[in-house]
């Protein structure tokens, strides 16, 4: 079964080489014969060029046909180990870059078509040049892609709780921003349950976005952290007596690169309070003069003091 479908697209490759062949041979040919050189005396002779012409790159695309197959099916068996390792972020993004690069180069190829008998090729390189630039790009910058066109409106629904961008004056309410290594800690939900927490607990949402992306990890111990990070929103927010707000705020309107600096500049425009289990971030925020709630402090705070004899 497999060798008959085997020769199948053998078959249907190699003809459409060669009609690929004849059409680019037939163009050559209707360029060549408006040149002095072109024989127009016999007939004969016309219609031999003619055939010769478009015959050979025909036959060209015929012969390298198994060529063509094999180099696809290599491309296909790198690209099936490529996607192996990628979420489904990558992959998004990927085809959005593909997408983009592809309207761009058919945008610059409009004037290029019009050029005679090279038209068509410049067009075709184009797309395929500028194509693989913009996946290129758009991998690179797949982090800021991400938090660019990710819908908040998703996760607002997720939550059951509506965005809010808190303005920098609107600061009288005590604010804690949670970041994602306490969220995926998940002591905070049993702290807030006792009512340790007061004010409004603040979740920043490249914070829920980072969640997100660790979620959909292909790696069974990161994707299990972050679900376990969003289960610990949802279940924040139903508790009667604790005020849990969506912050809007982006990582490109607070200049950040990173959710950690992104979270420490939060903090300084709407003097807040972070709740971290993050050593490093605890450090940096503090070194800047900010409030820091760590939650494994507070833990280690809340051991008993045993007395001699006690047990």
């Amino acid at each position: 079964m497999q060798d008959g479908m085997g020769r199948l697209v053998n078959i249907i490759i190699r003809t459409l080489l060669s009609i690929l062949g004849a059409i680019a041979g037939y163009q050559l040919a209707q360029y060549l014969s408006g040149t002095s050189w072109w024989p127009k005396d016999a007939l004969i002779w016309d219609l031999a060029m003619w055939g010769v012409i478009i015959a050979i790159p025909a036959l060209a695309g015929y012969l390298i046909a198994p060529l063509f197959i094999k180099g696809i099916a290599r491309i296909g068996q790198i690209f099936e180990k490529s996607l192996q390792s990628f979420s489904w972020q990558d992959l998004f993004v990927a085809i959005l870059g593909l997408i983009v690069g592809l309207i761009v180069a058919n945008l610059l190829a409009m004037p290029l078509s019009s050029i005679p008998n090279l038209g068509f090729y410049l067009a075709i390189l184009l797309n395929i040049v500028l194509g693989y630039i913009g996946l290129i790009l758009f991998l690179k910058r797949k982090d800021e892609i991400v938090g660019m066109w990710s819908s908040f409106e998703t996760l607002r629904d997720k939550f059951h709780l509506k965005g809010k961008k808190v303005r920098e004056e609107d600061t009288q309410e005590s604010f804690k921003l949670l970041d994602t290594s306490a969220l995926i800690d998940a002591r905070i939900l049993d702290i807030a349950k006792v009512g340790f927490i007061e004010g409004s607990i603040c979740i920043p949402g490249f914070v829920l976005l980072e969640l997100q992306a660790i979620a959909d990890s292909t790696d069974p111990l990161r994707r299990a952290k972050g679900r376990r990070g969003m289960e610990v929103v949802e279940e924040l927010q139903k508790l009667p007596d604790v005020k849990v707000e969506i912050l809007e705020h982006s990582l490109k309107e607070l200049k950040a690169d990173t959710v950690d600096e992104g979270l420490i500049e939060l903090a300084k425009r709407l003097k807040a309070k972070i709740i971290t289990t993050d050593y490093n971030l605890n450090k940096i925020a503090s070194i800047q003069g900010l409030h820091v709630l760590n939650v494994n402090d507070l833990a280690n705070a809340l051991k008993p003091v045993l007395i001699p004899g006690e047990t």
